[in-house]
């Protein structure tokens, strides 16, 4: 592939990919990515095999711009604990850093391929199971350093601990209320704070 062509399919994907997350694979139509792009239907499909591998590919770029910061966030320097709130503290400003993506693409794009594009529903929760694994692996390691003590294995953790973020997530996304991901990432604080802390 021609440089030319590298960039030409990247800036599509960038520009793509809030689109897609907004409106959902259904709901995005070829106008929708015509107009956005200011190429034509051919030149996009020049660069693309189908409208599904390129909403897969926008999906991606979202998800790697969302786990680039993740790992910035779990790999500073200090203790377990250090990395989790790190973590935590990243997931209170969570609905300013996903405007510019269009939502929080998990949410998004999980719910909206569940019944219609299973190669999307895969990749969501390939990264579900991807951004468990690193919380539970920091959550290992301060287990094996003696930092922290732990109530159930550490993946169980990490997925509870997940889940209670994309919970929060949800409801402050459907009610428009940013306090149900405030309330609930002072509450996990509280939390690690009072559960996990030796």
């Amino acid at each position: 592939m021609s440089k030319k062509a590298e960039r030409t399919t990247a800036y599509i994907i960038e520009t793509v990919a809030p689109i897609f997350n907004k409106f959902g694979y259904v709901g995005t139509s070829m106008s929708d990515l015509t107009e956005a792009t200011g190429l034509t239907k051919g030149a996009i499909y020049g660069n693309f095999e189908n409208k599904e591998a390129l909403a897969l590919s926008a999906f991606e770029y979202n998800r790697n711009h969302l786990l680039n910061v993740i790992d910035e966030k779990l790999n500073v320097d200090g203790s377990a604990l250090n990395k989790l709130f790190s973590l935590i503290h990243f997931y209170r400003q969570y609905d300013v850093f996903t405007l510019s993506l269009g939502g929080c693409p998990i949410l998004n794009v999980g719910v909206d391929a569940q019944n219609n594009n299973t190669l999307l529903a895969a990749a969501v929760k390939e990264t579900i199971k991807e951004i468990e694994g690193k919380i539970a692996l920091v959550l290992e390691n301060g287990l094996n350093e003696g930092e922290i003590h732990l109530p159930v294995p550490p993946l169980q953790f990490a997925k509870q601990l997940f889940t209670m973020i994309q919970g929060a997530i949800a409801m402050s996304t459907m009610t428009r209320d940013r306090k149900y991901l405030v309330n609930t990432i002072a509450y996990l604080e509280h939390l690690v704070q009072k559960e996990i802390k030796k």
